[in-house]
This record gives structure tokens, sequence and C-alpha cells, in this order.
């Protein structure tokens, strides 16, 4: 499907202060966002989710962790490469956890790894999780509530993936540099 890309001037009126307050944000309107704007309703939503994210009990590098890790499992080649950014030039995370992360192997970070790990498979089966999975999570030093925090991003992450997936979102230029590829499906 073809996506126009919105920005803050040409946007249906209701999603334009959305898109100004994001290019006030980033200092651009990152195409994802101007394409969420075709439905006003989706694009307030994900800005919404993404702020009570934001307030979760992880730490930033933690909630980003947990957010490539679900934007790999759906293989959304838009959102692996702006949290690959974020990570590495926001967060000065170690470029080895982020390749981790990006080529799903572990991550030399154990408390890290339980995160992603937790991640992964909660993407891979739906949330069906075994108890083992469940306790080795537990016995990183995560909690009940960071579980349930987890189906949270993961819930942000199914609506950007999956436009992506619809959209085919073109790449901005600021996150060029930490491009990937999937195979088609």
């Amino acid at each position: 499907m073809d996506f126009t890309i919105y920005n803050e001037e040409n946007a249906p009126e209701s999603a334009q202060p959305f898109l100004k307050g994001a290019k006030e944000k980033f200092g651009f309107v990152p195409n994802l966002l101007g394409e969420f704007a075709e439905a006003p309703a989706v694009l307030e939503g994900y800005l919404k989710l993404d702020e009570i994210v934001g307030n979760t009990s992880f730490s930033p590098k933690e909630q980003q962790l947990a957010i490539l890790a679900v934007s790999i499992e759906n293989e959304c080649h838009y959102c692996s490469a702006i949290h690959s950014t974020i990570l590495k030039n926001q967060l000065n995370t170690n470029e080895d956890i982020v390749t981790a992360v990006r080529n799903g192997e572990p991550l030399p970070d154990e408390k890290f790894d339980a995160l992603v790990t937790y991640t992964r498979k909660a993407v891979q089966n739906r949330g069906h999780l075994s108890d083992a999975d469940a306790q080795a999570f537990l016995d990183a030093g995560y909690t009940k509530q960071n579980a349930l925090e987890i189906n949270l991003i993961i819930a942000l992450k199914a609506i950007s993936n999956y436009t992506n997936h619809l959209a085919d979102t073109p790449l901005d230029e600021a996150f060029e540099p930490e491009r990937m590829e999937f195979e088609p499906a």
C-alpha cells in the first residue's frame, strides 16, 4: 500500500499538533509518524503509549533494548534502525550489546540478556511463556511488574512494526547508518 508521509503542515488538521511536537522533539518529522497521520487517532495513541512506556520501571536503556528486541523479532527494518541509533547515540550503549540484539545472539551483559531473551520469547510465542522462561527472567532481577511492562512494549511496537510492514516506510536519513534488511515474507 502506498501511504502519504505527511508533515506538520499538510497532515489532517487533528494530526498537525502531534507532528509539530515531533518536529520540535526530533528536529524533523520521522517518516513513520508522518504515515501515522493518515489516522490521527493512531498517531495520538502511539505517541501516548510511547510516553507511557517511558514511565515504566525499566531504565531508558532497558526500554530501548526491549523495544529493539521486539522490532528485530517482528523483522521491522525501520524500527530496528531507529532503536539501534537511540541505543548507540543517545544512551551510549556498548556496540557489542546492540549488535548481539540485532543478530539474535546472547548479550555480554547477563541482566540485559535475560531481558532481551524474555522479550524475544514473549514475541515468538505470542505471550505463552514457560514457567522456566518466566523464572529465568525473575532470577535475573526482574519482577512481575516488569513482565507486564514487556507486554506494554510489545503492544507499542506492534503498532509501528505492523505499520512499517504495511507501508514499507522509507528510512529517514538520520537512521540510515543502522539500516537492517530482512528477507521478504
